[in-house]
């Protein structure tokens, strides 16, 4: 048998022992449920961006200091399956402030189930969310952290 080519482990066909980022903040930890489930026995694509979206927001709140909406996902990608029962973190990276706008990378990688410190990259997204103020509209972000 052959080894993967694939320089990057997270992209392999295993995607086993991949590291965590050191680079990022881990803003979330969750384990799905049988309810999350397809009708594959995979959880729900649309779940995980759920969680994606949830984990996104946390270091933008820091910044805006009041309401915020997401606006657009830049990028998604599913690279692997998500199966009940793994432990999913979510890392958080700031990428870009705008006048009233934040955007954020983020990953998800699952320790599976029965497998201490092994790890795999299942997802890979990029969010975009704007500042608003009580009408909703777009409102400048203050350039300082709290």
């Amino acid at each position: 048998m052959s080894e993967d080519p694939s320089p990057n482990p997270a992209t392999s066909s295993r995607g086993a022992n991949v590291q965590l980022p050191t680079d990022q903040e881990l803003v979330l930890k969750v384990i799905p449920m049988p309810g999350d489930c397809n009708a594959n026995g995979d959880i729900f694509g649309g779940w995980v961006m759920a969680q994606v979206d949830l984990a996104g927001a946390v270091v933008p709140a820091r910044y805006v200091k009041g309401r915020m909406a997401t606006v657009a996902v830049n990028e998604f990608v599913f690279k692997q399956p998500v199966r009940v029962g793994d432990i999913l973190s979510f890392f958080a990276k700031l990428t870009r402030i705008g006048r009233t706008s934040i955007t954020v990378k983020i990953e998800v990688f699952a320790e599976r189930f029965g497998s201490t410190n092994e790890y795999a990259k299942v997802t890979e997204a990029s969010l975009t969310y704007v500042a608003i103020d009580e009408n909703g509209k777009p409102r400048e972000v203050p350039q300082k952290l709290i």
